[in-house]
């Protein structure tokens, strides 16, 4: 018995084995005009299994490289488009910077964090009373998010004087929170289960 894991990897494996072998046979056909009109009927073929890729502007160019990508780059049929060269089409991007932003507290991350650096330089009045309700009532609920027993009125308060230096107190005599929002489970219940002793 033949299996899968013994025969040569597909090196398109939305194509499947059909198609890879076809390609092969395509290879090896001496006469070029035969070649050429075997590599037209899989194209055909390819477009049949992959109806999605009609829809983009570029789906025959994208096929011809694939065909051609199958083939190891040595099917010598005349290409209808320009061919991605091997070394193109295999090159990996090069990764994304990743900003790195130090963080005090994880749980209120890095734009609380920010928030709060604004409302130690903001002089007092409306619009400080405003960022500073709007900061609050986010720390209570990233609080609750990340870690439900230090969700305390006084710890955020606590923080906030913190972080900007005892510049912004939070009077928690005047200040009402926000109720906490609750994701509903999947049964609709917000409540966490119990386990069962």
């Amino acid at each position: 018995m033949n299996y899968n894991t013994q025969k040569e990897k597909l090196l398109m494996p939305e194509y499947g084995r059909s198609v890879q072998e076809m390609i092969e046979y395509a290879v090896s056909i001496p006469d070029r005009e035969e070649r050429q009109r075997c590599a037209e009927s899989i194209f055909s073929i390819m477009v049949n299994m992959q109806p999605q890729l009609r829809e983009l502007p570029d789906y025959k160019h994208r096929i011809w490289d694939h065909i051609a990508y199958i083939s190891g780059y040595r099917l010598d049929i005349d290409y209808p488009c320009q061919i991605t060269p091997l070394g193109e089409s295999a090159q990996k991007p090069e990764p994304l910077p990743y900003p790195m932003k130090e963080i005090q507290q994880r749980q209120y991350g890095y734009l609380i964090e920010e928030s709060l650096r604004q409302l130690a330089e903001m002089p007092e009045g409306e619009e400080r009373d405003a960022l500073l309700a709007l900061t609050a009532n986010q720390m209570k609920q990233s609080l609750f998010t990340w870690n439900r027993d230090a969700m305390d009125d006084e710890k955020v308060a606590a923080d906030i004087a913190h972080y900007t230096h005892g510049k912004v107190q939070l009077d928690l005599s005047e200040f009402h929170f926000a109720p906490v929002q609750t994701l509903p489970r999947q049964d609709g219940s917000s409540k966490r289960k119990r386990k069962k002793i």
